[in-house]
């Protein structure tokens, strides 16, 4: 496909139009290949390596899980969150405004003008020694997360020698869909109940940029059960 910083805002309505929406709505993800071009995509992956080699990537958190289970059984990729506007971060950025302008198209093409917040970008290594995600759901609590952008940073990547796929199971389908995490590659899902997914194990170092972009309705809602959740719980422990 065309290089978005190449493409005119009617190109890029049509990427949306035929290929973007008819796919999340039928199949619940949909995936693109060549979404920055060569060379920016270069740049965001030297920043990414500049992170890593920087030391600021650290263990992913779990949100929770069972007495005695170490966190790497469950996730161990190491993380960082930015917002773009860091020093050192000016090609992420541009990733970000890119993302923005594609799935801003793609709300108004689904009916859902509540979509119009996001996440910070979650930078995200698999250190190569095996490190997976276990089989998950992104927002399985109604958080507000509503659509799941991930794109992938690994050149000449062997998915038969490194692992590292990442595979959708779609609710109520027959079948998994297994995203190799290619150079360049921008995958997009539901975030909710519809698209649970695992990141198999990784035998060479994976990089990847995560961003969630938010109904901003469901946020909202989110945000006053947890405000109410926490005055009660103050309120018990006083």
């Amino acid at each position: 496909m065309p290089v978005l910083d190449r493409v005119s805002d009617v190109q890029l309505e049509r990427l949306v139009v035929d290929r973007i929406v008819p796919s999340l709505l039928a199949d619940g993800f949909c995936h693109v290949d060549g979404f920055l071009g060569a060379s920016l995509g270069d740049a965001v992956l030297e920043q990414v390596k500049q992170m890593h080699r920087g030391g600021a990537l650290q263990d992913g958190r779990l949100a929770g899980s069972a007495p005695g289970v170490h966190r790497r059984t469950i996730r161990g990729d190491k993380i960082a969150w930015v917002s773009g506007s860091e020093r050192g971060c000016e090609a992420v950025n541009v990733l970000l405004h890119r993302l923005d302008k594609l799935v801003s198209a793609c709300a108004r093409r689904i009916g859902n003008k509540a979509i119009r917040e996001r996440s910070k970008a979650m930078v995200a290594c698999y250190p190569g020694n095996g490190a997976g995600y276990v089989k998950h759901v992104d927002n399985p609590n109604c958080d507000g997360r509503r659509i799941t952008c991930i794109y992938y940073l690994n050149k000449d990547w062997d998915a038969k020698e490194h692992g590292g796929v990442l595979r959708i199971f779609p609710e109520g389908k027959p079948y998994v869909a297994d995203i190799k995490p290619l150079f360049d590659r921008l995958l997009f899902f539901w975030s909710d109940r519809r698209n649970p997914h695992e990141v198999q194990p990784s035998y060479s170092t994976r990089y990847a940029i995560t961003v969630w972009y938010f109904d901003s309705e469901e946020r909202a809602e989110a945000k006053r059960r947890f405000k109410k959740l926490k005055v009660s719980n103050e309120q018990q422990s006083s």
